[in-house]
């Protein structure tokens, strides 16, 4: 059982309240910073400020966040050399996911490429453009429908005997994919669409709680209608004294154990208000009004 976070941790490293997980001999906290949205406009080029960028990066570790997911798509390129400049060379209890399998061609434009030599070459750019030895999780992006799923699954393999990632994640999966792919090589995270209000993906997560595999929320802080005035969200989010989107980030933190959201942004007191989401606690009957809402939704 993780123990409660310090007066000091509360104040200096606020993300120390979400609790923690482990990924065989690694341990970080709930809380993670998505590295998304430190690229330009639709997820390509350069940010518009790459100071401002990799301040977010920097900030986000000293508010305690110690795991951080990337892509070699976000960019393309661009969030892992933002990484690698803000906190190269990394602290000894940060772990860093990246992905690889969706190729672009231009702003919001995203295509699975799942072959074998591919998804190899890409694992060895990460570990080039973030200067490590050894990737702590490297995720399968998309499964490829035009690559036999055991191929691609066949590579990551390899590339966890070889040494080259310690871990293995999937990324918009079905239980059925995490069960294929677990016949070939361990899964130790999924990555899946949810929030409040699209909670399509909740068997996969049940599938998780079950096999104690982690859980990463994308697109975690979404709440339509549940935050408008005078709704559950807001309703919830005055009475605690937080935001709806640190509400909506508390909400889950609490559905799940095995929960890790990684809220992403690029601004300053965007960071600052996702982290300190950790040390806002619903009561049951909240959390409970927030379920049912967004269950009626």
């Amino acid at each position: 059982m993780t123990p409660p976070a310090t007066a000091d941790d509360a104040f200096d490293r606020p993300v120390h309240a979400s609790g923690t997980f482990s990924i065989g001999a690694r341990t970080f906290h709930r809380l993670g910073f998505g590295a998304m949205r430190i690229t330009g406009p639709g997820v390509w080029g350069e940010p518009p400020d790459r100071a401002a960028a990799v301040g977010v990066v920097r900030r986000a570790v000293e508010l305690g966040v110690d795991f951080i997911d990337t892509a070699d798509s976000y960019g393309p390129t661009v969030s892992e050399e933002i990484i690698r400049e803000a906190l190269h060379p990394y602290p000894d209890d940060l772990v860093i996911a990246t992905k690889a399998g969706l190729v672009r061609t231009g702003p919001d434009a995203w295509h699975p490429v799942g072959r074998p030599e591919y998804l190899r070459q890409q694992c060895e750019l990460s570990l080039r453009r973030l200067a490590v030895e050894q990737i702590d999780l490297f995720q399968l992006h998309r499964i490829d429908p035009a690559v036999p799923a055991g191929e691609q699954f066949g590579v990551l393999a390899d590339l966890r005997t070889e040494g080259k990632v310690a871990a293995i994640g999937l990324s918009e999966v079905s239980v059925a994919d995490i069960e294929a792919a677990q016949a070939v090589v361990p899964v130790v995270t999924v990555q899946n669409r949810y929030n409040l209000v699209d909670r399509a993906s909740e068997p996969v997560l049940e599938h998780c709680e079950r096999h104690g595999i982690g859980f990463i929320p994308w697109f975690p802080v979404a709440s339509g209608a549940l935050a408008r005035p005078g709704g559950p969200l807001d309703e919830v989010s005055r009475a605690v004294g937080a935001t709806p989107s640190q509400v909506a980030l508390a909400w889950l933190l609490a559905r799940s154990p095995v929960m890790l959201p990684i809220p992403g942004t690029g601004s300053l007191p965007h960071v600052e208000e996702n982290c300190r989401a950790a040390g806002v606690t619903l009561t049951p009957e909240q959390f409970a009004s927030l379920e049912d809402a967004a269950g009626s939704t």
